[in-house]
């Protein structure tokens, strides 16, 4: 019974993680309009694309936890304390996402109500929502890809290969991040998307692994106690 309550798990969180792909990426070009602050609120505006951003980032929201729910059972056997910080690392990210959300949907506020100095509230605004995207999708989730690689490649949940992309990918984007921190190159570049792609390989490729094939068998697992 075991065994196949983790087979549905492992499908399920499979499927999670690629919504999670396909809501940021959705999202994140929905919102483009928005993203000039000034221009947006002084123009006509694209409040009903912004809106569906929102959505697609509110669906984002919702795997996220998911992801983090729906893999605590398997992975507190492995380590209880680290897989619960998973778990509440990934609450900590949908938070900062959310608080992004908002942001946008005031900047879609402030344009269908503009009055004097709404263009450098939305200019405000839409620095929240960057500042967001750069803690939440990058810092929070960095520090998230690395523990959960830790717990998979320490368990061989699945295949080693599959883990080695998310040990790689967490800290690189994490680094990237705190890179655009400090003002060593924007938020937006060809070096910050580089740094990107490992992570996302990390989780599109775990999502096929958990779907297709589940998690490794325990019998080609080695014992590991939980702490």
């Amino acid at each position: 019974m075991k065994a196949i309550g983790d087979r549905k798990t492992a499908v399920v969180t499979g499927v999670l993680f690629l919504v999670t792909e396909v809501a940021a990426i959705a999202g994140m070009l929905l919102y483009r309009p928005a993203l000039d602050g000034a221009a947006y609120v002084a123009g006509s505006g694209a409040d009903s694309r912004v809106a569906a951003g929102a959505l697609c980032e509110v669906v984002l929201v919702l795997a996220v936890i998911g992801t983090g729910v729906a893999l605590y059972p398997v992975l507190r056997r492995q380590q209880e304390a680290l897989a619960l910080g998973y778990v509440c690392g990934r609450l900590l990210e949908a938070a900062v996402i959310a608080v992004g959300i908002v942001s946008m949907l005031a900047v879609v506020t402030l344009r269908q109500d503009a009055g004097a100095g709404a263009a450098t509230a939305a200019r405000a605004l839409v620095a929240v929502h960057d500042w967001t995207f750069l803690l939440g999708p990058n810092v929070v989730l960095g520090a998230n890809s690395l523990a959960l690689a830790f717990l998979m490649h320490r368990s061989r949940l699945v295949p080693r290969p599959v883990a080695l992309l998310g040990l790689v990918g967490g800290p690189l984007i994490l680094a990237s991040a705190v890179a655009v921190l400090f003002g060593l190159y924007p938020q937006v570049s060809t070096i910050g998307s580089l740094a990107a792609l490992p992570v996302f390989a990390w989780e599109v490729t775990l999502a096929v692994r958990l779907i297709t094939k589940g998690f490794t068998p325990a019998a080609h697992r080695p014992v590991v106690l939980a702490s």
